[in-house]
């Protein structure tokens, strides 16, 4: 039986090592907001997890990242701080927050239309977050990624914030950091 559970345990490891080795060569491999925010929580372990919601006021996911609807411009800004005049610009979106306090870990995908600019949105992305009236404690950090025709932010506690960018880094080559800085 010691054998049995043995074999067993050293196959899972090597297939876990396997999965932690694979890199995505960019995000051509990702065909909308969720399947990326998707891809990078799959890669949590469960020591490395903690309370989550995704998707938005009306269409909730517990302990998944979830599909956010793009047509309530008002949503995307109070939730996420996506600023109101960019979603016109945006094919889909996702979320993925803390349960217990937005201010500790927010997240957003955003998948671009072909003819608009990621360092555009980026760039006022970043700006709307910044600039916004904090309640119930201050996000210590900031993180805009750009990948092709996808945005992605988060903010929240610099441990959880820098994980979730480390992660989101060693799944997709394409990424880049634009931003990465405090919160004042």
């Amino acid at each position: 039986m010691k054998k049995i559970v043995s074999l067993a345990l050293a196959i899972l490891l090597v297939l876990s090592l396997a999965a932690c080795g694979s890199k995505n060569s960019g995000a051509g491999d990702v065909s909308d907001a969720l399947t990326l925010l998707n891809t990078v929580w799959a890669t949590y372990s469960e020591e490395e997890k903690f309370p989550v919601s995704g998707g938005d006021y009306d269409h909730p996911v517990d302990d998944a990242p979830g599909a956010f609807d793009i047509s309530n411009a008002d949503n995307m800004d109070y939730m996420l701080g996506f600023p109101g005049p960019s979603v016109a610009n945006l094919v889909d979106a996702a979320s993925l927050m803390h349960m217990m306090n937005a201010n500790t870990f927010t997240c957003g995908a955003y998948h671009l239309s072909d003819d608009v600019s990621a360092a555009d949105v980026a760039s006022s992305l970043r700006d709307n977050i910044m600039n916004r009236q904090w309640m119930c404690g201050f996000p210590d950090k900031l993180v805009v990624i750009t990948m092709g025709q996808f945005v992605v932010s988060v903010y929240g506690a610099e441990d959880l914030v820098n994980t979730f960018r480390d992660k989101l880094q060693n799944c997709f080559s394409s990424a880049v950091v634009v931003y990465d800085e405090p919160i004042a």
